[in-house]
């Protein structure tokens, strides 16, 4: 049985379905139906795709299913990664062509799933294009943007530390600890019924109780997703508009996308920058490849090229520690994971096993939308990796 059949407590064929628990929907196993269903969850705005034309996305059909790769000391195929990943969606683009195209756990072409933290790459675009307009400068301290961060942890934290995630502001990132900074964003952005008066009730009075900074801005990587909701704001009051119209008329218009997408927003109206996008499969997949055509559209510039190379050719210096398990010549740069610092490969990733990466200098990229059992999983990822290094090879060498 598909999560639809399983979990939809308005299933006309299984009336007797449980009412999803408020507390948990976005947990297992429950997200593998609500994923797919973020607006009957929670509150959203749309991201208009505006009246222009779809930016096609030509087909050359691939078997990938039968590509064999090794993880483990065992061998699979493609197939059977996909089967057994919990994919939702899986999307294959080469040289210019979607090539492959998996929908499973009644995923459907024009059905949204939620990004998770590839939300936080698209974010890092439009601060790009931003930039490029002189609407941001990404060396300028935030409070010339932010002024009421003067009484927070980032006072003396400019936008790049942000971008990069290398302030020093603390944030525990943990899901899992009671009274954590993560499980009090839960609340803040609007997921979850406020039930905690002591906590901040919206992702904005969030920001302003981080007091406590553990180390000199700038002086190391460390992930925490509060950092793409400090340069959301940021974003908004630079060019006076809301996030979810910024990412409309910046990106997901001029684009040529084929369906809106929507961003969950919290109690204040305030969209999830670190992690509330939702959008089709076919539409993440022209995301991709408008990067892989360098931010380029029928010779429109929309992302600048400057930007996503500046991206893809960071420095690995200050990403260290537990991070290397995964890309030992990893980097992290404008809210993008850099695979490789020498290859120039990089990722989008969220929990639960959202993914699009991208190999530029092979014209190929991967989406996967995924419902994992858990929030993250080292072994998972580099499975991944070794899946769609097999696919790029292969299809490299057709």
């Amino acid at each position: 049985m598909t999560a639809e059949e399983i979990f939809n407590p308005r299933n006309p064929l299984n009336p007797g379905a449980p009412i999803i628990p408020r507390v948990d929907w976005d947990l297992p196993p429950w997200h593998r139906w609500t994923f797919q269903h973020i607006r009957e969850m929670t509150a959203t705005a749309q991201i208009w795709r505006g009246e222009g034309p779809k930016m096609p996305l030509p087909k050359r059909a691939e078997d990938i299913g039968s590509i064999r790769y090794s993880f483990n000391g065992s061998e699979k195929t493609v197939a059977e990664f996909i089967e057994a990943s919990f994919t939702d969606g899986f999307l294959v683009l080469h040289r210019g062509a979607v090539v492959a195209e998996y929908y499973l756990n009644g995923m459907k072409p024009h059905g949204h799933h939620l990004a998770m933290s590839v939300t936080k790459t698209v974010v890092g675009m439009l601060a790009g294009i931003l930039a490029e307009r002189q609407l941001l400068d990404p060396d300028a301290p935030l409070t010339e943007y932010l002024p009421e961060l003067e009484s927070t942890a980032y006072k003396g934290a400019t936008v790049r530390h942000v971008l990069d995630m290398t302030s020093g502001v603390v944030f525990d990132e943990s899901y899992t600890t009671p009274g954590s900074h993560m499980q009090q964003l839960d609340l803040a952005c609007g997921w979850k019924e406020h039930t905690r008066p002591d906590w901040p009730r919206t992702m904005w009075d969030l920001i302003l109780s981080l007091k406590e900074q553990e180390r000199p801005h700038g002086a190391l990587f460390k992930y925490r997703s509060i950092e793409t909701d400090v340069l959301g704001f940021a974003l908004e009051r630079a060019a006076g508009a809301s996030l979810a119209d910024l990412l409309s008329r910046e990106i997901w218009t001029p684009m040529g996308a084929e369906e809106d997408a929507y961003i969950t927003v919290d109690n204040a109206g305030a969209a999830l920058a670190d992690g509330g996008l939702c959008a089709t499969l076919r539409d993440y997949g022209r995301f991709a490849l408008l990067m892989l055509n360098g931010g380029a559209r029928d010779g429109r510039q929309i992302i600048p090229r400057s930007w996503i190379e500046d991206t893809r050719r960071a420095s690995g210096e200050l990403y260290q520690g537990i991070y290397r398990s995964v890309f030992p010549n990893g980097a992290y740069r404008n809210q993008v994971w850099i695979e490789d610092v020498e290859r120039g490969t990089y990722l989008a990733r969220g929990v639960f096993g959202q993914a699009i990466y991208w190999d530029p200098e092979k014209a190929f990229a991967v989406v996967k939308l995924s419902t994992w059992p858990e929030h993250a999983s080292i072994d998972r990822t580099k499975e991944l990796l070794a899946a769609i290094h097999a696919i790029r090879e292969v299809l490299d060498d057709r």
